[in-house]
């Protein structure tokens, strides 16, 4: 395992056998966020896409939870959501870059993201989580959308991820209402993927980051932007013709041709990565 420096102790990270582990790191707040686990945070996915040995991405949280979303009793200070002496534009500005570095980058990775839940994850921390491709969430955790408790509408894509996992009435029900919502019935929506006890995350999330990071790199991308595509478009002949391409593109892989021999021969296949 080698340890990443992220010139910050809000954010830590590690690389081991092809899995990045990016830990949000204030469990005294809950982790709730700060400029500089923001900061780097987007600095960590940004060197991560470019990574040839960084093959699978996992988002956790320090201590018993996984991220509060921004940090509420800063706002407080502020009187008016803002923290510090920008201007309204500037403010709004910096926010798109900083959700499209972070949630964005997370859901456009052209690399597998898993997020793994401790504890709660509420607000634009729920919106972390549910930008990665899968979640594993312990059985004690709760989520929520918690914006209409603190007066705000909701942000870091939220309200797009949320909608296309639960579809909109449910969505509409978890923003307006901001109710907490169990593991098992997170489970049951299909917010996540995997519930497991407390002390069964830490191998369960390496069983899959494991799996993922030892899958086929090549055909995961093309996976994930047919996928993100299908969200986005929505029309059936513009993402029949992305699939086209990509799995004929697949097929001039040294994976692809392992995988084909591999199964001939009724062993599992070694995937490199080309």
């Amino acid at each position: 395992m080698a340890t990443v420096d992220t010139q910050t102790n809000d954010l830590l990270a590690d690389l081991s056998d092809g899995v990045l582990t990016l830990t949000l790191n204030r469990p005294e707040a809950r982790n709730a966020m700060t400029g500089e686990m923001n900061e780097a945070l987007a600095q960590a996915l940004a060197a991560a896409e470019f990574d040839p040995d960084v093959r699978c991405i996992v988002l956790t949280g320090a201590g018993k939870g996984f991220c509060a979303g921004g940090d509420v009793k800063g706002m407080a200070k502020s009187g008016d959501g803002t923290v510090g002496n920008n201007t309204i534009d500037g403010k709004i500005h910096q926010q798109r870059v900083t959700q499209r570095a972070t949630a964005g980058k997370l859901y456009s990775m052209p690399k597998p993201t898993l997020a793994a839940l401790p504890g709660a994850a509420a607000g634009a921390g729920l919106g972390l989580a549910l930008a990665c491709d899968l979640r594993i969430m312990v059985s004690s955790a709760v989520i929520t959308t918690a914006f209409a408790r603190v007066g705000f509408s909701g942000d870091y894509g939220g309200s797009f991820f949320l909608t296309q996992l639960v579809g909109t009435a449910k969505a509409r029900e978890m923003y307006f209402l901001s109710d907490r919502v169990s593991a098992s019935e997170a489970e049951r929506l299909g917010i996540v993927n995997w519930v497991c006890e407390p002390e069964e995350l830490a191998s369960k999330t390496a069983e899959i980051a494991s799996r993922l990071a030892n899958g086929p790199t090549v055909a995961y991308r093309y996976m994930k932007e047919n996928l993100n595509r299908a969200l986005s478009s929505g029309d059936l002949n513009d993402c029949m013709d992305l699939e086209a391409t990509h799995h004929v593109h697949c097929g001039q892989t040294e994976d692809h041709r392992n995988a084909t021999k591999a199964f001939v021969e009724k062993r599992e296949p070694v995937f490199v990565g080309r």
